[in-house]
């Protein structure tokens, strides 16, 4: 029962639907502008990075949060930072504060990935940022570096294999938030990050 209740805090920390709630205290519902995501990224496109920056950072630490200090207190079973982890990412994705929307889950998962595996995770946001910076597609460099975090635990570890299991599981998820921008990839029709009031 304990367990299920950190699972359960876990979701509801990474359901705060933090880029949302900054847009409406502004008078911009996120659900009808842009890409009409609640992410970090859609906040820069109507208010910018003064707005942004700080919602993204508060994501992370949704992530971070619970695999760090959930974690020891829910119990000593060694899958416990995967499982709140993956909760948290979860209700970041699939907020009931907002409908059951959310954001593609890539800050919060970093946050879990930044406390279970660093220096995977080190590599996987230099990978981000040098796609980014070549293409100019948020959404292809977070395909990338999602796809190269667990590629990266196994060969650089660590040799755990609950933490391997979460860089699979949650790649997975982020390929599967951005369905939509695969398609539009392969289309030619993606925007590049910055394009104002268009899909991401």
């Amino acid at each position: 029962m304990t367990i299920a209740l950190w699972l359960a805090a876990a979701y509801l920390l990474g359901a705060v639907p933090t880029s949302y709630w900054v847009a409406r205290l502004a008078g911009i519902d996120l659900r009808r502008f842009g890409s009409r995501n609640l992410g970090a990224t859609n906040l820069y496109r109507a208010m910018g990075w003064k707005a942004a920056a700080p919602a993204g950072l508060f994501d992370v630490a949704k992530g971070v949060i619970p695999v760090l200090l959930f974690a020891p207190r829910a119990g000593p079973a060694p899958w416990l930072p995967m499982a709140l982890g993956t909760a948290a990412v979860s209700g970041h994705v699939f907020s009931l504060f907002v409908g059951f929307k959310g954001g593609k889950g890539v800050a919060t998962a970093a946050g879990v990935l930044i406390v279970l595996a660093p220096i995977p995770f080190l590599i996987s946001a230099g990978v981000w940022f040098t796609t980014l910076r070549l293409t100019g597609f948020m959404s292809a460099a977070s395909l990338i570096a999602a796809a190269t975090f667990p590629l990266a635990t196994a060969l650089l570890g660590p040799d755990d294999p609950f933490t391997l299991t979460a860089a699979v599981v949650l790649a997975g998820f982020i390929m599967f938030t951005h369905r939509a921008n695969i398609q539009r990839l392969l289309h030619g029709t993606e925007p590049r990050f910055g394009s104002h009031g268009a899909a991401s």
